[in-house]
């Protein structure tokens, strides 16, 4: 019989630390259920000591999903330890994962500890969290960069201690992949208790060889657990894409001899989710999940695929989610069939107002735009106004005045807490007038770091436009993002959501691992 990989979904908690990818409560809430709909073995939800707001994510989440087990990430100290396991104290099934630098280097300059007082603080840690939750995980950060027989020290004492699961991060994405799997593999001779828990490998892409790392470390090193998102999405370039494990296992499974527990017909309506909830668009050359990872351009690949699919496909598009998209919904569609839309979309609303909020505004968007979407329900339930987010901006009216050889005009209304502001401003274009005129009076000095529109659905001009911006400012980076068919409303709705996350006072505080 061939063992299982585990898979270990951190989109919600690493994916969230990609700059402006932050996510609320009821976002966080959104793709965990989509997750347990893609039948994630492991949900890392998020770091609970980092603030009340990940602390509540990640209780909402525990409190919610019964078919995953769901983790919180920790610091190897007895406050985040607590913190965590009180978070997790509703789930079905709970995992705690602490972590603790382990490389010279990290452990000099960061920590400023010595191995020994490091050594020790790993072992009290595992024992505090074995005492909190059955279910234990331990990941010495920066591992791959770490002295071999101090590793080894380390995560023999941690076993013993009852850490159940041992993960081995690339923490910076150094490692190639021969040489990770040995790695793992040689931690895994050398130390005597290395059978009482299962190996995980954590990579980073920043040389572009998470998944190929990852895979290493499974075939040589013998771990079976892989820690990934959605997307790849991740700080710096990303992390080990999960689609991608998934699918090279599945489709080559005569070389793994490994099963995965994953419903990959749900691969791409998560990638979707994800993108349209961060703001991070995924490239069409993406495999899997890409727009173009099963089109065809070439005309003798055309005709290979016509006589016989599987000259040029070694997966199948509706395996992994992908489908024709007919028109789901239209202007006459009831409440009822927009409900149960929503629900075959993994997509659960807390209160029967937050539907019908939904449903206004569906019914707004089916009176402008003839073909209802997927992407346009997912996107539309993603509005702020929708989810009962508190809003301190919200547009309320735009108009524009844009011409051949006349400079663009934009008049914008918003609210701003209470109060309605009217502002006008010229621009190099319309988009440009309108983000000036609302800056004009919220007088909030962020650098605009990104503008990108993005097409919600192919195949017509009357597709739904998705517009993101991303903001900067002392320090903090935030991503709006918003959608209409007319992609200069779109941009004031991502500006005035950009400005929404910055009018937050929310603490944030990155986690590594």
């Amino acid at each position: 019989m061939s063992d299982k990989l585990i898979i270990f979904d951190t989109t919600l908690r690493d994916g969230e630390q990609s700059p402006g990818a932050s996510m609320t409560r009821e976002e966080k809430l959104r793709i965990a259920r989509q997750l347990e709909r893609l039948r994630v073995d492991v949900i890392e939800a998020g770091f609970a000591a980092s603030s009340n707001g990940d602390f509540a994510a990640v209780k909402a989440i525990a409190d919610v999903i019964k078919e995953s087990t769901v983790c919180s990430l920790a610091r190897a100290n007895d406050r985040d330890i607590a913190r965590a396991a009180e978070a997790l104290q509703g789930a079905a099934r709970a995992r705690i994962h602490t972590f603790i630098a382990t490389s010279a280097l990290h452990m000099e300059k960061k920590l400023r500890m010595t191995p020994e007082q490091v050594l020790e603080q790993a072992k009290q840690a595992v024992r505090f969290a074995r005492n909190a939750c059955a279910d234990v995980e331990f990941s010495p950060e920066d591992g791959y960069r770490s002295d071999p027989d101090f590793l080894c020290r380390v995560l023999e004492t941690v076993i013993a201690e009852g850490a159940t699961t041992i993960n081995v991060p690339d923490t910076v994405g150094y490692a190639v992949p021969e040489l990770y799997g040995e790695f793992i593999r040689r931690l895994r001779e050398r130390i005597p208790n290395s059978d009482k828990a299962v190996w995980s490998v954590h990579c980073h892409n920043d040389l572009g060889m998470a998944v190929a790392n990852s895979l290493a470390g499974v075939k040589i090193g013998g771990a079976r657990q892989v820690e990934c998102t959605i997307n790849g999405l991740g700080e710096r370039a990303g992390n080990t894409s999960l689609e991608e494990v998934v699918m090279a296992v599945k489709t080559r499974r005569d070389y793994f001899d490994l099963d995965v527990g994953i419903d990959a017909a749900q691969i791409v309506p998560a990638s979707r989710m994800v993108s349209q909830t961060t703001g991070f668009v995924v490239q069409p050359n993406k495999a899997v999940v890409g727009a173009n990872a099963f089109a065809h351009a070439s005309g003798i690949h055309q005709d290979g695929v016509l006589k016989a699919r599987d000259t040029y496909e070694i997966m199948r598009a509706e395996d992994v989610g992908w489908s024709a998209n007919k028109i789901v919904l239209g202007k006459l569609s009831g409440r009822n069939a927009f409900k149960q839309r929503l629900q075959e979309l993994g997509i659960e609303m807390e209160s029967e107002a937050e539907i019908n909020a939904a449903f206004a505004r569906f019914k707004d968007l089916a009176d402008r735009k003839s073909e209802i979407f997927d992407e346009d329900i997912i996107a539309l339930v993603g509005d702020e106004s929708v989810t009962g987010e508190v809003e301190h901006y919200r547009l309320l009216s735009l108009s524009q005045r844009s011409e051949t050889g006349e400079r663009p005009h934009a008049q914008v209304a918003f609210a701003a807490g209470t109060k309605e502001l009217h502002a006008e401003s010229d621009g190099n274009g319309p988009v440009d007038a309108s983000l000036k005129a609302i800056e004009s009076q919220v007088k909030s000095g962020a650098e605009l770091m990104l503008y990108s529109v993005n097409a919600i659905t192919s195949g017509s001009t009357e597709s739904q436009g998705e517009v993101t911006v991303r903001l900067q400012h002392s320090g903090r980076v935030v991503n709006g993002v918003g959608a209409d068919p007319d992609i200069v409303v779109a941009s004031a709705k991502a500006y005035l959501s950009a400005l929404n996350k910055l009018h937050s006072n929310a603490e944030r505080v990155a986690a590594q691992g």
